[in-house]
């Protein structure tokens, strides 16, 4: 895969989106706009990935950029609904363990030395925690009955995926 180091290119602007995204969900108070944007936001979030792969206009920065521009988006949206009774202290605990952990994990990756060239990407079971996220808060405006077993399932994948970010590191440290 061809890779380049251009900061302003389609896949880093859709990325960078889902930020103004999540000042437009805070500001916002109707349902259907709120709705509009998870679902924009969802979209934009395989749409950066896509438009990347297929222009071969991947980049460090892209690869930052995108969970970064994720999780900005999704713990706005969880603060947001914390804030208005809509989501429990244990909803946001549970929805955001994976992006607590992945922080931690990123920060002691970047601190020890033979870790530094390990470089942090997608894998499944994170990519499944984000798409159970965003079902969930969706459910919040939509399906409330829906939102503790999604919140659950949520939860239980993003121990799935620390582990299995953990393991790839352990493994990928002597590569």
């Amino acid at each position: 895969m061809e890779r380049s180091e251009a900061y302003l290119n389609a896949p880093n602007i859709v990325s960078g989106s889902r930020v103004l995204f999540a000042v437009a969900f805070v500001a916002v108070e109707t349902t259907p706009l709120r709705v509009a944007l998870l679902l924009v936001a969802t979209f934009s979030d395989f749409l950066d990935g896509w438009l990347a792969r297929r222009a071969h206009t991947t980049s460090r920065f892209g690869a930052l950029l995108d969970p970064v521009a994720d999780r900005l988006f999704v713990m706005a949206v969880v603060f947001t609904f914390l804030a208005e009774g809509q989501l429990s202290a244990w909803h946001a605990i549970a929805l955001l363990f994976r992006d607590v952990m992945s922080l931690i994990g990123w920060f002691v990756a970047r601190n020890v030395a033979w870790l530094r060239s390990i470089p942090f990407r997608a894998r499944k079971a994170g990519k499944l925690v984000t798409v159970l996220q965003f079902a969930a808060l969706l459910s919040v405006l939509l399906y409330p009955r829906a939102v503790n077993p999604l919140v659950g399932l949520a939860f239980a994948i993003g121990v799935v995926a620390t582990v299995d970010y953990t393991l790839m590191l352990w493994r990928e440290r002597t590569a």
